[in-house]
């Protein structure tokens, strides 16, 4: 793929929108999602949460302890896609939930196949799987995200809904041994394609977005101090926000985002 594809998609994004939203005392929040809500990569994961990797230090668990909030639950699961969200999370959702965050969107594009192929697999596999990220990112992502923006609002019609976007996984131009610096630098314009797509399906919908870029800027892979996990063991874990990336990445900027 060529350099130019990305730059086009990049253009083609629209700039995050920030909503003000402001919760009210004893907030019913829901949190919705995959595994970068789920808290996937924390390492510390409720017992009867199984595959969806669902824990303590995930930034939802994380701000709902910090706040005087009536009820909280977390229905987010890795692996969760848009159809999983619309399928079964929704119904956590009512006319008494007051705010929802959700993360959704980086399964629908194949990220993690992508990540695992580009890793351990072969060159002609990882072309292909990025490609039709990129495809699906221009095509059909976008009528995803606003059937499953829709749903939310239906569901909980009076909610605060903050759509929280995804990091870039890579310091731009830093040298390191993840990946080669060509490959790196395809994620990078994927990931800002992606933000493109879900911040301006969030502004349509009349949602918040959280910018996962802005709030991980400086501490990607490559960086001095990165808040995700490196590739090795477990697998699963893998390019997700570690212990840090959900207490100083993604908490701080929902709290600002909230007030």
């Amino acid at each position: 793929m060529r350099s130019s594809r990305f730059a086009a998609l990049a253009m083609a994004s629209v700039m995050p929108v920030l909503l003000a939203a402001t919760p009210a005392q004893g907030a019913h929040y829901v949190a919705l999602g995959d595994s970068f809500a789920s808290g996937q990569g924390t390492a510390r994961y409720y017992r009867d949460s199984g595959d969806c990797a669902r824990g303590p230090l995930a930034y939802s668990a994380l701000w709902a302890a910090a706040n005087a909030v009536a009820s909280y639950a977390s229905v987010a699961c890795s692996g969760a896609t848009t159809k999983d969200v619309l399928n079964g999370q929704i119904k956590a959702l009512s006319a008494k939930t007051t705010l929802v965050t959700i993360s959704i969107g980086g399964n629908d594009i194949g990220a993690p196949a992508a990540m695992r192929e580009c890793t351990i697999g072969s060159k002609a596999g990882c072309d292909r799987i990025l490609a039709n990220a990129v495809k699906t990112i221009a095509t059909t992502l976008a009528g995803k995200l606003d059937a499953t923006y829709a749903a939310v609002r239906k569901a909980a019609p009076s909610a605060k809904v903050v759509v929280v976007g995804y990091p870039r996984i890579f310091e731009p131009g830093r040298t390191c041994d993840v990946l080669t610096r060509s490959r790196r630098a395809e994620v990078v314009a994927i990931t800002d394609s992606l933000a493109g797509v879900i911040s301006a399906r969030a502004a349509a919908a009349g949602f918040a977005f959280l910018d996962g870029r802005t709030a991980f800027a400086g501490h990607e892979l490559c960086s001095r101090a990165p808040w995700l996990n490196e590739p090795g063991l477990p697998a699963d874990d893998s390019y997700h926000p570690n212990r840090l990336g959900h207490a100083k990445g993604y908490l701080p900027a929902l709290t600002a985002l909230l007030g």
